[in-house]
């Protein structure tokens, strides 16, 4: 596929071959001119991660936290393993790639999920949300105050903040009355939406492996570092989970975590850091009409202003950074 890392057979992914400095990723040279086929993916990554809430809404019905995140890395993992050996593509052997797959997994999935689960028990569902979608501007500060990978500019910082309003705007506006009374809860939220955004930069220095390659180790990692919890606390072995929970939790392991993980690094590759990380704004209004269907939740007032905001803001974030020459923010 045009713009995909072309260097993945086992010999680069046995040699660890990195980027070393996210500057001089070769991550431009490799996405010369985005086409529909590139935000065709950014739409399809929103699609499989927007279903991330109904699905563990279901899923901890009957299986607690730690036991539902490591069950579905590793059905992820597995349903990855078996298209990798159909591709005649395998996991590399070398201890450099698997430090960076092991860190990347760390910041972009495990650490924060933990974080945001534990701050669920003090702050309403809403509020959670409405911080959670902070990630693209953190991401834009990140990348505009530290790293200069890429062109920060004025248009995509406007599109973050349009996208963040539409956020609360569907969720509901009450729900930023609550903020501030669990401090420490909400505190824990935002520096997980941190450690999303520095993973989306991070994920550059991971271009030089197939996208699936990828995914599959970090999810591998994911599922084995968290089974001895599980084992420990959870005793999964005297659990009961329903039917709902055990297809909730194949269903995430498959569509969010597999192939939305893969599609998380092949839109890093294609469309960069700020541009992916504007998928956190299409997931709202995915995820709302979800809950409606799978939950039937009430569909929300606000909800047609909210996607007006969010799709502006998507569309500021999405525009090529070659047509906005005179915008760079220094």
């Amino acid at each position: 596929m045009r713009g995909e890392p072309t260097k993945v057979p086992q010999s680069t992914a046995s040699t660890g071959s990195v980027t070393a400095p996210v500057e001089t990723t070769p991550v431009t040279a490799a996405r010369p001119v985005r086409g529909w086929r590139d935000y065709a993916l950014l739409l399809a990554l929103a699609g499989c991660w927007s279903s991330t809430y109904p699905l563990t809404k279901i899923g901890l019905g009957s299986i607690p936290p730690i036991t539902f995140i490591s069950a579905r890395s590793l059905v992820a993992f597995a349903f990855l393993f078996v298209i990798l050996r159909m591709r005649c593509l395998r996991l590399p052997t070398d201890l450099k790639a698997w430090k960076l797959f092991a860190f990347q997994q760390l910041i972009n999935s495990t650490v924060p999920f933990l974080m945001i689960t534990w701050a669920q028990l003090y702050v309403p569902a809403s509020s959670t949300v409405v911080l959670a979608s902070t990630t693209p501007i953190f991401a834009f500060l990140i990348t505009w105050a530290i790293t200069r990978h890429e062109p920060a500019t004025l248009l995509k910082l406007v599109g973050a903040i349009l996208g963040l309003a539409g956020t609360a705007v569907i969720i509901g506006l009450d729900s930023l009355h609550g903020l501030g009374t669990e401090i420490l809860a909400e505190i824990a939220i935002l520096l997980a939406t941190i450690s999303f955004a520095c993973a989306s930069i991070f994920g550059l220095r991971l271009s030089d492996y197939d996208p699936m390659v990828v995914a599959a180790g970090s999810l591998l990692f994911g599922g084995l570092v968290l089974l001895p919890a599980s084992l420990i606390i959870d005793h999964p072995w005297t659990l009961h989970p329903t039917l709902e929970a055990i297809a909730a939790t194949v269903a995430m392991g498959i569509f969010s975590s597999a192939l939305g993980l893969m599609l998380f690094y092949m839109c890093l590759t294609r469309l960069g850091t700020l541009t992916t990380n504007a998928q956190g704004y299409l997931r709202i209004p995915i995820g709302v009409g979800l809950s409606v269907l799978l939950l039937g939740e009430t569909v929300p007032s606000n909800l047609a202003l909210g996607l007006v905001l969010v799709m502006a803001g998507v569309a500021a974030m999405t525009v090529p950074g070659e047509r906005l020459k005179g915008l760079r923010l220094r």
